[in-house]
């Protein structure tokens, strides 16, 4: 009867320990005393304004700016490396990574630390989560995937006498090829014929890969990747004095010499991503369970820049009610 007795008091605790771990929720952070590791991968206007997002969102909620470690990895993948095991070290309470290489460098780093991810496209794509839906691991965050079907619309609608046209960007960008491909079907449904045209890792390699482009493509299409947004004014030199419109990923990429864009805002991907990071870090949720946020495409808004428009000779549709660039 002791065995017994003994045996049912282990199976009630064990029954009991495996209930509470079910139900057992995050464990909530003092947000005055926490501290949060930020990697940025490079210096351009849609990965500042990601940053920009996520401070302000979390200072509204009391989280300082003097909490936040901010690094910037200067576009060297290495230094998300570097970065990403000094804050797995300094035992930060989360981590928000800006971009794929950022991202998955401070996923390769820790599986115990939350780490929040923005201005990545496709986070199962990287390789840092189960699904989008449901991560599974201890990553989560907001998307910055592109209303690329509707940017294929938009280069046809700017420039309907276009037929061969380069679908540009950098082939270590594992999000850009992504988008390229989706670019490449979307663009062969409406008429244009697509080609894949990819520059490497090295920014001096940039100027003769978009030389190559001259005399063979009616337009180009360049989707939100990181090397040719960060030298975009690089590519505009070469392609508006040759009469080549490029339609492009973001705002700031047209800003810097692209025609025309549907552009999601940064600043939102930014706040969406810190509404995550909150969540977690007051225990009301976890990254596994916590879904990937997307941006719709009706919630995005043209631009286009009026310069370079004037300079290729394309008029702007009166029904495109797109903000004008005229810097």
């Amino acid at each position: 009867m002791k065995k017994l007795a003994v045996c049912m008091l282990a199976l009630g605790l064990m029954l009991t320990g495996c209930g509470s771990n079910n139900s057992e929720p995050s464990e909530t952070k003092d947000l005055s005393k926490v501290k949060i590791g930020a990697i940025q991968l490079a210096q351009h206007p849609a990965l500042d304004k990601a940053y920009e997002g996520f401070q302000k969102t979390l200072a509204e909620a009391g989280i300082s700016k003097d909490q936040i470690d901010y690094q910037n990895a200067s576009g060297d993948a290495s230094n998300c490396q570097t970065i990403a095991e000094k804050f797995t070290n300094d035992g930060v309470d989360l981590i928000y990574a800006i971009a794929t290489d950022a991202l998955q460098a401070a996923a390769n780093k820790t599986t115990t630390i939350p780490v929040i991810g923005a201005a990545v496209t496709n986070f199962e794509e990287a390789g840092v989560v189960k699904s989008n839906e449901k991560p599974e691991t201890n990553v989560t965050g907001a998307s910055d995937m592109n209303p690329v079907k509707e940017q294929m619309d938009l280069l046809k609608k700017l420039v309907p006498s276009a037929k061969k046209i380069a679908i540009f960007y950098c082939s270590d960008e594992a999000n850009s090829v992504y988008q390229g491909n989706i670019a490449k079907e979307a663009a062969t449904k409406i008429g244009l014929e697509p080609t894949i045209v990819t520059v490497p890792n090295d920014s001096s390699a940039i100027s003769q890969v978009t030389e190559s482009l001259i005399g063979k493509y009616d337009a180009v299409y360049i989707p939100t990747d990181n090397l040719l947004a960060s030298n975009m004014a690089t590519v505009a030199q070469i392609t508006n004095a040759n009469k080549i419109p490029c339609i492009v990923g973001e705002e700031s990429m047209c800003k810097n010499g692209g025609i025309a864009t549907l552009s999601l805002d940064y600043y939102t991907v930014g706040a969406n991503a810190a509404k995550s990071a909150l969540a977690i870090l007051k225990g009301e949720a976890k990254p596994e369970e916590t879904p990937v946020t997307f941006i719709d495409a009706k919630d995005c808004k043209y631009f286009v820049n009026k310069k370079v428009a004037d300079q290729l000779g394309i008029t702007i549709p009166t029904d495109l009610n797109a903000t004008l660039i005229e810097e």
